[in-house]
């Protein structure tokens, strides 16, 4: 079981810096070429042909230059899509690395053995989607339901790797690129190790060393000692925060190379600034722009029977558990609420009856999970249910890029305390009325895209999806940042 963090476990990071004093002397640049024309009555025509110089150097530096497959480790066969604007891209592009198959192909091929139990063949099949949906007739439109596969939340590595290969701003070249991408199945490669204690941290710490060493020798990491390099961790930060010889995880995060490298994981810390919350994978990956609008529509005219509904398994073995509480609550309250009580395994990802419960009800119970945060959120989110938090670092403090900037727009906050204390559930979401219900629930329609991660490896044209807006956002503020550094 994954041990609770508390938040004096993990202090701050400090943010990027700025160049020293690179304001100040920017503006003793500027006020020295202002003294110096303005006391030389023709100093203006020789300042002006330096800067035409400059310019012109600037520009013939910024021409595609050919590249050696040997240093660079080029894919030898690309596919990229040419078909947008050069605007599009105006916060630059991204380079992917070709690293070892050891660090990506290898563990995905050799799937039978990321898991000490079962082979996780099945689960990452079809490019990180899973096996196809089965089980929902009448449940959802069925020309939409070869778009519905059993995702496992552990996937995102995958299905990150198969869209930025095609993506939009893509670039061969790196000395044009803003953004360097790190293939790295980090997840997959600690998985097998976190459940035994035959393994050791050696075990569980060597992709990632081996990896790291392997990324120290590419020239562009020297440009700026990672500053601009990022990857998709498909797991919980947690998993990768080992502090001490024993405990939890990897202690891939910690080490001292991977501390200026932006990690994009389905839980973030929020003290770190190079964390980025990004939505667990969900079954729904659609397949066209139709796929959404219509689905947008399905969730919109629904008729929900239920007030508030929960998932969850109890904890026996812990005083006081909370989702027990729920799930009393749920089954006390049961003319207005569904539970769905997932012991044992009946809440696996081959199920629909999460789907239904959560298209069947107006809000859904969010506690936390083994972490902070939990795959449910975004099953009730694509379905149109309104969550119901209790701990705030369960979706406010992790998703910023892709949830509304106002919390009470989307989603309801009852403070934990207040439930332990007796404080009916029912009772606080029968207060909102139909018309802020519906408010709500129009506010989630309209986000569903940004949960979502479509099937084309090339996106959803005009529609961007959770995948787009995670590259956007590393873009940008790889963007902004080397304008900071200037």
């Amino acid at each position: 079981m994954l041990p609770v963090l508390e938040s004096s476990q993990h202090l701050p990071y400090p943010k990027r810096p700025k160049t020293p004093d690179s304001t100040d002397r920017k503006k003793a640049v500027l006020y020295s070429i202002h003294v110096y024309i303005s006391t030389r009555p023709k100093s203006w025509l020789i300042f002006s042909f330096l800067l035409l110089q400059l310019l012109f150097v600037l520009l013939i530096r910024s021409l595609p230059v050919s590249v050696s497959p040997r240093h660079f480790n080029l894919p030898s066969n690309p596919i990229i899509n040419n078909n947008s604007s050069r605007d599009s891209c105006s916060s630059g592009k991204v380079y992917v690395y070709e690293i070892p198959a050891m660090f990506n192909k290898e563990l995905h091929d050799n799937c039978q053995d990321l898991n000490p139990w079962s082979s996780r063949c099945d689960v990452l099949s079809n490019a990180g989607f899973g096996r196809r949906a089965t089980g929902l007739d009448g449940l959802v439109p069925k020309n939409l339901a070869p778009a519905w596969y059993w995702t496992d939340q552990f996937a995102s590595e995958i299905i990150f790797h198969n869209r930025i290969l095609r993506h939009r701003c893509r670039t061969l070249n790196p000395k044009a690129a803003t953004a360097f991408y790190i293939p790295f199945y980090a997840g997959l490669a600690v998985g097998k190790y976190l459940w035994s204690s035959k393994y050791t941290d050696q075990d569980r710490d060597f992709h990632c060393q081996m990896l790291l060493k392997w990324v120290l020798e590419q020239p562009f990491w020297n440009r700026s000692s990672g500053w601009d390099h990022f990857m998709m961790m498909g797991r919980i930060t947690w998993d990768f925060r080992r502090t001490r010889d024993g405990d939890w995880g990897s202690s891939c995060i910690n080490l001292p190379e991977m501390r200026n490298i932006t990690r994009l994981l389905i839980e973030r810390s929020p003290w770190d600034y190079f964390d980025v919350g990004v939505p667990y994978p969900t079954g729904f990956h659609p397949r066209t722009e139709s796929d959404i609008r219509q689905w947008q529509d399905f969730v919109r005219s629904r008729n929900r029977m239920n007030l508030f509904c929960f998932a969850g398994a109890a904890r026996k073995a812990f005083k006081n558990d909370f989702r027990g509480i729920l799930l009393q609550q749920c089954r006390d309250e049961s003319d207005s609420c569904q539970a769905l009580d997932c012991a044992g395994s009946r809440c696996s990802n081959g199920t629909s009856a999460f789907l239904e419960m959560f298209l069947n009800s107006d809000f859904c119970l969010q506690p936390r999970g083994d972490s902070f945060t939990r795959r449910s959120i975004f099953d009730c989110l694509v379905a149109g249910s309104i969550p119901v938090f209790f701990w705030k670092r369960s979706a406010y403090y992790q998703y910023e890029w892709f949830l509304p900037d106002e919390p009470t727009s989307y989603s309801v906050f009852i403070h934990r305390n207040e439930v332990k204390n007796g404080t009916s559930i029912k009772s606080v979401l029968e207060r909102y009325s139909r018309e802020e219900v519906k408010r709500m629930r129009e506010t989630i329609i309209d986000y569903i895209p940004k949960f979502l991660y479509s099937e084309p490896e090339d996106g959803l044209g005009s529609i961007k999806d959770a995948f787009d807006v995670a590259v956007d956002g590393i873009l940008k503020r790889f963007s902004d940042g080397w304008k900071d550094q200037w």
